[in-house]
């Protein structure tokens, strides 16, 4: 049998990724993957679009990095939804096994089905509801109401059967959302969602989506109550995706201008021989409008 592979890290999916694991590829014959990627060229030569949700430019974090490898473009998650596609994650060497003959019959059994959201054909997703055959594309789940289970067996709902939050919480009249303050459903629903330890947080999908995203797994908790136990499992549970990295603001490369130290005599008439520039090693305290030893 005949597998590409993608070497990715093990918080690339955002979630408990153990589902995926002692799973078996499907056997075929040995082919080399007969699935071409469908490229649509912008004037600035974008990359080409995905075989599976049929779009280049998409959310990549909800749809995941592109892969481009033995003639198969597709968004990461892309590849990890459909039912056609059964992926084996090999997590002590970090390589996501897929079968291109599997891939090939998602496509194919793709085009015969049409996207609840948008209504184009090429829809790669079910809903896991049992007896339900309505499909969507991945990039089209959010704003169609549709949701996307990024952990375990990374099921999908279409929006006649998203998953519900069990609180029996009702938000008092003129609540806003904690994020964004503008004023929520007066009930839960898709787009407006609680906090299942306090249920005095209340907020939007979309905002609260936008905060998993910037806090990461480890720091991603409650608004309000700064819970963590049950609002993260509920919040995975409702569609929200939470990546399994550090958070935006920890990270080393955007927090880099905030460890760096003054380093230049701020002085009018600086009195150092060596110049503003030498100041530090007379020793400037790394004050903003500091001056050296010299200078008044």
């Amino acid at each position: 049998m005949s597998c590409f592979s993608l070497r990715v890290s093990r918080g690339a999916f955002g979630g408990d990724s153990s589902a995926l694991l002692g799973q078996e590829l499907s056997k075929s014959s040995p082919l080399t993957c007969a699935v071409s990627a469908r490229k649509e060229k912008t004037l600035d030569e974008m990359e080409p679009a995905c075989i599976l949700c049929r779009q280049a430019e998409v959310d990549r974090d909800m749809c995941g990095e592109i892969v481009n490898q033995h003639g198969v473009c597709a968004h990461l998650f892309c590849l990890i939804f459909p039912n056609e596609i059964s992926p084996l994650l090999n997590q002590e060497e970090g390589v996501l096994l897929f079968c291109p003959v599997e891939i090939e019959h998602a496509v194919e059994q793709a085009a015969q089905r049409e996207c609840c959201v948008c209504h184009q054909s090429g829809a790669t997703i079910t809903c896991s509801e049992t007896g339900c055959d309505v499909s969507f594309h991945l990039p089209c789940a959010t704003w169609g109401g549709c949701a996307t289970q990024y952990f375990g067996l990374y099921r999908a709902f279409c929006p006649i059967h998203p998953p519900r939050q069990e609180v029996e919480a009702v938000p008092e009249k003129d609540t806003t959302c904690l994020i964004c303050t503008d004023p929520v459903d007066n009930q839960m629903s898709y787009r407006t969602l609680v906090c299942p330890a306090c249920q005095q947080a209340w907020f939007h999908r979309e905002c609260i989506q936008g905060q998993a995203l910037h806090a990461g797994l480890m720091r991603f908790q409650c608004p309000a109550c700064r819970d963590q136990n049950a609002f993260l499992p509920e919040m995975l549970s409702m569609g929200i995706r939470i990546p399994a990295r550090l958070p935006s603001w920890e990270v080393q490369a955007d927090s880099a201008e905030l460890v760096q130290r003054h380093s230049r005599c701020d002085a009018s008439e600086c009195l150092c021989p060596g110049g503003r520039e030498q100041a530090d090693q007379e020793g400037l305290q790394g004050q903003l409008g500091a001056s050296c030893p010299r200078c008044p």
